[in-house]
C-alpha cells in the first residue's frame, strides 16, 4: 500500500505539467503547484525513509528470502531512437528506391516498418544484405497496400453511431463530440460522470458500466459505430474510469457473441450449431490519451484471446486510431477548455474549417490530421521557399498518431510468406499501418 501511495505521488509530480500544456496521464493534474508540491516531496522522503527501515527489519528477519521476480525491462527510449536513426540512415534510402511512394508517405510508414522489422528480427536479420533489403521493401509495399485498401473506411459519417467517454475531472464538454458527429449526421451519445441524465451518472463506476453496456449493444446490433475515448490512459487501462483492456474487450465480445449466436440460431433453428465467426469490422475505436497506441495493441490482443476462450473464430477486429504513439504521453492545451491535441486537430480540420467533406475517412487521418500533428514538437526546415524537412524541437510534444486495421486471413497469409514464416505461425490480426 505504501509503495502504491509513493507511485501515485511520483506520478503526480512527474507526469503532470502546469498550464499552458500538461500531460494527460496521471491522477495529480488537479494538484496545485508550488507549496503543495514541496510538501509532497518532503512527504515522499519521509515515507521512503520509513520503507528503508522496514526493509532493513525484513532483511534481518528473513535472510534467505528470495527477491521478487521483476518483469523484463523495455529498451531505453534513447536506444530505440538510436536504432531507428540507424535504420533511417542505412536502410531507408535503399528501401525507398524500390517503392512507388511519395516522401511524405514513406515518412509515415517508416517507423511502422522499423518496428515490424524489429519484432521479426529473427526472420530478417539472418538474411543476406540484398535479400534483407528486398524483404523490407516487400513489407513496406504491404503496409502501403493496406493503407490503400482501407483509405475509404468511414470513421464519422451519416448513419454511423458515435459513443463517447470523457474524463470526469477535466474541462472536456460532451459538445466536443456531439458537434462534430452532428455535422456529419451521426448520432452521438456521450458518457461523462456528473453531467446529469442517462449519460452522466454520479459515480465513475456507474458511468463506466453505462459506457460498457452501450459498447456491448453496439457490438450486438451490428450498427456501424465509432467509440471515442478522451481523457487519461495507461497501456492496459482507460485510467479515467479504471476500465482494463480485458474488461473493455469482454464487453465488445459479449455483445458480438450474443449477436452471432442469435443469427446462427435463426438460420439453423437450434442451438447445436457453433456460432458464426466474430466480426467486429463495424466498430472503430478512437483513443486520445496517454499510451493510446499501447492500449489499443493490448486491446487487440485481449480480443483475440477472448475469442479463443469463447470458442468463436475471430473474423475481424475493430479499426483503431491512437492519438499518441507507443510509450508516449498525451498532450493537451489547457485554458478555458482542455482538449487533447489529436482530437483538437480533428475538430479544427473537420468541424471548424469549411467546406466539410461528406464523411471523415481513414484517408483523412493519413493526410491532413497526420500532417498537422507532425508539427507538434518539430519545426519545418525551409530551403528556397520550400519545406525540405523537419527538425526536432521538443521530443516531449511529439505525438505521431497511429492507425490500426484488421488483417483478414489472406493478408495474414501474405505477411507470413513475406517473412518466410510457417503457414500456422501466430501473427496479431491488428496491424499498424502508420
Amino acid at each position: 500500500m505504501i509503495k502504491a501511495f509513493i507511485n501515485d505521488l511520483i506520478l503526480a509530480l512527474t507526469t503532470d505539467r502546469p498550464p499552458p500544456r500538461c500531460r494527460l496521464s496521471g491522477p495529480g493534474l488537479g494538484l496545485a503547484w508550488g507549496a503543495i508540491r514541496c510538501a509532497l516531496i518532503v512527504l515522499i522522503a519521509i515515507v521512503l525513509f520509513a520503507i528503508g527501515i522496514e526493509h532493513a527489519f525484513l532483511a534481518a528477519a528473513q535472510p534467505d528470502a528470495k527477491p521478487d521476480a521483476k518483469p523484463a525491462l523495455k529498451p531505453a527510449p534513447q536506444a530505440a531512437a538510436a536504432a531507428f536513426a540507424a535504420f533511417a540512415h542505412d536502410d531507408s534510402p535503399l528501401i525507398r528506391d524500390r517503392l512507388e511512394a511519395t516522401d511524405r508517405e514513406y515518412r509515415q510508414i517508416e517507423p511502422t516498418l522499423w518496428l515490424l522489422a524489429a519484432r521479426h528480427a529473427a526472420a530478417i536479420s539472418s538474411l543476406e544484405a540484398a535479400d534483407r533489403i528486398e524483404t523490407l521493401a516487400r513489407l513496406a509495399d504491404f503496409i502501403l497496400r493496406m493503407r490503400d485498401k482501407h483509405a475509404a473506411d468511414v470513421v464519422i459519417g451519416e448513419g454511423r453511431g458515435v459513443i463517447g467517454l470523457l474524463d470526469p475531472d477535466r474541462g472536456l464538454d460532451p459538445k466536443e463530440i456531439t458537434t462534430i458527429a452532428g455535422a456529419y449526421d451521426a448520432e452521438a451519445t456521450v458518457w461523462k460522470q456528473g453531467q446529469g441524465g442517462p449519460t452522466g451518472p454520479d459515480t465513475k463506476q456507474a458511468t463506466a458500466a453505462g459506457f460498457l453496456a452501450a459498447v456491448q449493444k453496439a457490438a450486438r446490433d451490428r450498427r456501424p459505430t465509432t467509440i471515442v475515448v478522451l481523457g487519461h490512459g495507461l497501456p492496459e487501462e482507460i485510467q479515467s474510469y479504471s476500465i482494463p483492456c480485458e474488461q473493455f474487450a469482454a464487453a465488445i465480445l459479449g455483445g458480438a457473441k450474443q449477436g452471432d449466436a442469435k443469427q446462427s440460431d435463426a438460420k439453423q433453428g437450434n442451438n447445436s450449431t457453433p456460432p458464426a465467426g466474430i466480426d467486429l469490422s463495424h466498430l472503430t475505436i478512437v483513443c486520445d490519451d496517454c499510451f493510446s497506441a499501447d492500449f489499443l495493441e493490448n486491446l487487440g490482443a485481449a480480443l483475440e484471446r477472448g475469442s479463443l476462450r469463447r470458442g468463436g473464430p475471430l473474423v475481424a477486429l475493430p479499426t483503431c486510431l491512437a492519438g499518441t504513439n507507443r510509450d508516449r504521453y498525451g498532450i493537451a492545451d489547457v485554458g478555458e477548455k482542455f482538449v487533447p491535441h489529436f482530437w483538437k486537430t480533428c475538430l479544427e480540420l473537420y468541424f471548424v474549417r469549411r467546406p466539410l467533406p461528406p464523411a471523415i475517412t481513414l484517408a483523412d487521418f493519413f493526410g491532413p490530421v497526420d500532417w498537422m500533428m507532425y508539427g507538434y514538437g518539430r519545426a519545418p526546415i525551409v530551403t528556397e521557399g520550400k519545406v525540405t524537412g523537419h527538425r526536432l524541437v521538443n521530443p516531449d510534444l511529439v505525438q505521431d498518431p497511429v492507425v490500426f486495421v484488421s488483417l483478414d486471413d489472406g493478408d495474414l497469409a501474405e505477411l507470413r510468406t513475406i517473412l518466410a514464416l510457417p503457414a500456422d505461425a501466430p501473427l496479431p490480426r491488428l496491424f499498424d499501418i502508420g
